[in-house]
């Protein structure tokens, strides 16, 4: 059973920035990070390959976030800069074995970490 834990959200003003990071027991080939905002569904916002060689962003945060993983330490980060309201939602870290990533009963997930950005 795969675990995830993640940290590092709160709250931020528009413009600002915020690391997320996520800690994952055992090795996965595909992790990323998904977000919810309240009424909408659960969607993509970055995902990679365990070398790192494959990524893949959702439209609305390209150029904005910036996903690495740390394989000695088993650990995923989601770089998030220029936040905006709309960024605002649960944030979730993923794992599985399959990539592009997709929801998908398949993944592992973890608890979810708060993002606000007030305008």
């Amino acid at each position: 059973q795969v675990q995830l834990v993640e940290s590092g959200g709160g709250l931020v003003q528009a413009g600002g920035s915020l690391t997320l990071s996520c800690a994952v027991s055992g090795v996965i080939y595909a992790m990323g990070w998904f977000r919810q905002a309240p009424g909408k569904e659960r969607e993509l916002v970055a995902a990679l390959t365990r070398t790192g060689g494959f990524k893949s962003y959702g439209d609305s945060v390209k150029g904005r976030f910036t996903i690495s993983r740390d394989n000695a330490k088993n650990t995923v980060a989601l770089q998030m800069n220029s936040l905006r309201p709309e960024d605002t939602a649960i944030y979730y870290c993923a794992a599985g074995n399959f990539f592009p990533m997709a929801v998908s009963p398949t993944l592992s997930w973890g608890q979810g970490t708060q993002v606000t950005v007030s305008s």
